[in-house]
Parts: structure tokens; sequence; C-alpha cells
């Protein structure tokens, strides 16, 4: 997927004016955020129950916005380069593994990095995934922007990246997937984390890509909540969504009563 090298926050970005899809009325969304970290396998759950109500119009676009339990996934392109060390020893740092069908390779997930996971009906916003990939950008670069930190993409490297100790270094990783028409998977911002997990494994697939969060550019300590807060305003700026709060504790019912129908139905 080709960016453009090195966008910078006072550029502007395709999907913005007159390519900005609709050019109308803001779209509904529901915002879902979780206080505590939550286990990959859970939020897996819950996004393809999400995914399946928006393919069907059962439920409007949502956007989770969450923090993961130690975790390494594996997307498509992972190759066994990529993680050398083997699942034993990435199991050893306590930390779980899951194999998904995103784009992108492996990538860590943990306490202090910002998980988003827009389930959306592309047409409403975006000509296709590479202007989508694009604006899920807009949103990180102009969240870091808040920050005082300049963020920018790199040619075929998809993501956000910033300048730490002379080199570009990422700060934040997308890998989606399209499926029926409706987005799945998303994006992680390192907040305020232990960068440590990175070391064990090639990031994305790149042999040379070091790895920073907002905390080690700023030298202080960041609330993950508070940059949340601030992805969610500028997710509602760039696709033009409104949001209302939804409980995640709704959610949880919700995928209780799925599990109870679906043990139901096996039964009968």
């Amino acid at each position: 997927m080709s960016l453009t090298d090195r966008s910078h926050p006072n550029q502007a970005f395709p999907g913005e004016g007159s390519n900005h899809l609709p050019t109308g009325t803001m779209q509904a969304g529901m915002l879902i955020r979780f206080s505590e970290p939550v286990p990959y396998a859970e939020a897996w759950t819950i996004q393809k129950q999400l995914h399946q109500d928006r393919t069907t119009d059962k439920r409007e676009d949502v956007l989770l916005l969450l923090e993961h339990s130690p975790t390494y996934t594996l997307g498509r392109t992972t190759k066994p380069a990529h993680w050398n060390c083997g699942g034993k020893t990435l199991r050893q740092t306590g930390a779980n593994l899951h194999s998904v069908d995103r784009g992108g390779s492996i990538t860590y997930h943990g306490p202090g990095q910002v998980v988003g996971y827009p389930i959306l009906k592309l047409s409403r916003y975006c000509s296709g995934p590479k202007q989508y990939v694009r604006k899920l950008e807009e949103v990180l670069i102009h969240t870091l922007l808040r920050w005082g930190i300049e963020g920018y993409r790199l040619e075929k490297k998809p993501g956000v990246w910033v300048r730490w100790k002379l080199a570009d270094a990422k700060v934040a990783a997308i890998g989606v997937r399209i499926d029926h028409g409706v987005t799945i998977h998303g994006f992680a911002l390192n907040v305020d984390l232990d960068l440590s997990p990175f070391s064990h494994i090639m990031p994305c697939g790149l042999a040379q890509c070091p790895i920073t969060s907002m905390a080690e550019v700023k030298q202080s300590a960041l609330s993950p909540s508070a940059v949340a807060q601030q992805i969610a305003q500028e997710f509602s700026r760039v696709f033009n969504i409104q949001w209302m709060d939804l409980s995640p504790d709704i959610m949880e019912r919700e995928q209780h009563c799925h599990s109870l129908a679906s043990t139901s139905s096996q039964r009968t």
C-alpha cells in the first residue's frame, strides 16, 4: 500500500475537502470505551458480533476504544523470521499469542497502548481501503499534534511515525480488513507502555523498525484514557460521525444473550 512520504499534520490530507465522503449530514455512530484492559480473545468475539450486526444492518457504525492485556498478534503476512524466538519465548513474557486475519505482520498490544477497532460501513466514508487507512493515519497524526508531537507517514509503511533519537520510530500501527464492505480490526497508538516486549519480535515485519511511545517522546507520563478521548474526537471530525456513548456493560450482556441463544439452538 503506497502512502505519501512524510505527510505532515499541516498539509492537506486525502479525505478532506472535496474528497470527503459523504459531504452532508453527520453519520450516527456508537462509541464504546473500556476502562480496564480487555483480553484479546474477548475483544475479538465482540468485534465479530458487531461486524455481523453491521453487515446485516442490525446496528450502526461503532468504534471500540480499549487497552489489551499483554498479547502478540500475528497478521496474515507474518513470517517465521519476524518472531525467531518462537511462541514459547513470547508466552514466557506473560503475553498471549493470537493468529489473526488482519493485514500486516506481528505486533504487540499491552496496557498503556490505546487500541481502536472501527466497525464501519466503508462506502459511507471512503472511496476504498487506501483512503480508509489514510484517514486512520490522519486521526492519529492530529491526536499526536494535540500533545505537540509531529507524526507523519512513510511510503509503503502504513502507520504513524515520529522522529526519535535521529531515526524514524513507529508510534502507531494499523492493520485492517474489509469484509462484506464493513471494516474490522484497526489501529494501536503507543501512549505510555512498557516497550520491551517489542524487542522480542520484528514489529510489523520491518527489520529496522524502532518503536516508541508518546510518553517516551514527551519524557513524561501520559493518561491513555485522556488520549482515547482525543482519538474519539478526532475520529468524529475526520469521519464526520456524531458519537453516542454505549456502556461496555451493555455489550457484555448482549454477548451473554448471544451465547445463551447459540447454546439453546445447539441443544434443540
